[in-house]
């Protein structure tokens, strides 16, 4: 003899018609239990008595449904969904096997389909977890950086954006600035001021957006990283990138908090545009880091100070690019071809490469191993003349005519 399976229900009836049969339960009590009638129970009863626990399993258990769909039909409606419409959900899928193959599938059916498959995850398969990571130790291992676009002046002023620089350890809001959008130039103006007022963190923690991130790491031209991230380098500080919203969630609640709060206090102030918001956010900022900054686990600030004079953090926080000097003495540069004049120090440079600095307030400067050149914003093609310079000896300064 066989195993046989048997459900939960079907145990518990050989349960209650066993106490039938030995006396210990009436039939009508038995019938409550078993949530029949009294009718139905004595043919339970007759059943067992003749059959024995089997006789108590549902006769349809096994066989296939009166409605089930032709087994061919399956097949048929699974190899057109795995090989034309794998990306397809349920609904539409079904959809499409009617319009386009005459083929009327339930989207339900077909759902049970594709899971059967491996086509479809059903949503409690499909659901990721983010479990919250743990703070940094220490004030300033860790700043997360964020913009965040917002009628900031509500209907008083345009809209604008908000970097917001933030401690991971101590949740203390560090850096603060109004820009009209993000970029690579307004998020060198608010590092600027922070490495300004409070030293260099040892990394920065942002999202993937192109002023911190390559989308093609591989590309044959550039040094590989974007130009904050090669001005990070420069200061010995790291760049991370989070994979997913929830992972920098420390800044992304901020913004929401500062979308209600501050929102109100500009209104409350009267301010209506970008400078006028830039001069009232420090005295915000303190009162929000008093009211909302937690102690660090460490009570150590890791910090570094900034050993860069500021003539030189200004060529390190700008656009740079390499350019090449040809051997007919002339470089391209923003859609330009600009033309040395031919001198004995310009003659140095050929086939030489230089670094072209383009700084946010609009004035350029190219450096080169020999020279040192302040570039025109002229958009049309311009012929230098040099002239040597009476402080170093030499240098020279490239003018644009």
């Amino acid at each position: 003899m066989g195993w046989i399976s048997m459900s939960e229900g079907d145990l518990k009836r050989i349960e209650v018609l066993s106490d039938v049969r030995s006396g210990r339960c009436t039939m009508a009590a038995a019938a409550a239990v078993l949530a029949v009638s009294e009718g139905q129970a004595y043919r339970l009863l007759a059943r067992y008595e003749v059959d024995g626990g089997s006789g108590l399993i549902h006769k349809a258990r096994g066989r296939a449904s009166n409605r089930s769909r032709n087994e061919g039909i399956r097949k048929y409606a699974v190899e057109l969904v795995k090989t034309r419409y794998a990306d397809f959900g349920p609904p539409l899928a079904a959809e499409v096997l009617l319009d386009k193959h005459e083929l009327g599938v339930g989207r339900e059916t077909l759902r049970r389909w594709m899971m059967a498959e491996g086509l479809w995850l059903s949503r409690t398969q499909r659901r990721t977890f983010h479990q919250p990571r743990l703070r940094r130790e220490s004030y300033g291992e860790l700043i997360q950086i964020d913009g965040s676009d917002h009628r900031w002046f509500e209907q008083r002023g345009e809209p604008c954006t908000l970097l917001v620089f933030i401690d991971d350890a101590t949740s203390k809001l560090m850096q603060l600035r109004f820009v009209a959008s993000e970029s690579t130039n307004s998020y060198f103006e608010a590092l600027d001021g922070y490495l300004t007022k409070h030293g260099c963190p040892t990394a920065f923690y942002s999202d993937k957006h192109t002023v911190f991130r390559l989308n093609r790491p591989d590309a044959k031209g550039g040094s590989g990283m974007t130009q904050f991230g090669r001005a990070l380098a420069e200061l010995n500080m790291e760049i991370l990138c989070a994979n997913s919203s929830q992972a920098k969630g420390r800044v992304e609640r901020a913004n929401r908090t500062l979308q209600d709060r501050l929102v109100k206090e500009l209104r409350l102030a009267g301010i209506c545009d970008i400078s006028a918001g830039n001069a009232f956010l420090p005295e915000f900022m303190e009162q929000f880091n008093e009211r909302f900054s937690v102690p660090a686990a460490k009570a150590e600030n890791v910090h570094r100070s900034l050993n860069v004079q500021a003539s030189r953090l200004a060529d390190i926080l700008c656009h740079r690019e390499q350019r090449h000097v040809s051997q007919q003495l002339s470089l391209a540069y923003d859609r330009r071809q600009i033309i040395l004049e031919r001198s004995e120090m310009a003659d140095k440079l050929a086939g030489q490469y230089v670094d072209v600095y383009d700084f946010s307030d609009g004035s350029s400067r190219c450096d080169g191993r020999v020279t040192r050149f302040p570039i025109g914003s002229s958009a049309k093609t311009s012929v230098s003349v040099i002239q040597p310079s009476s402080k170093t000896s030499g240098s020279a300064t490239l003018w644009f005519s």
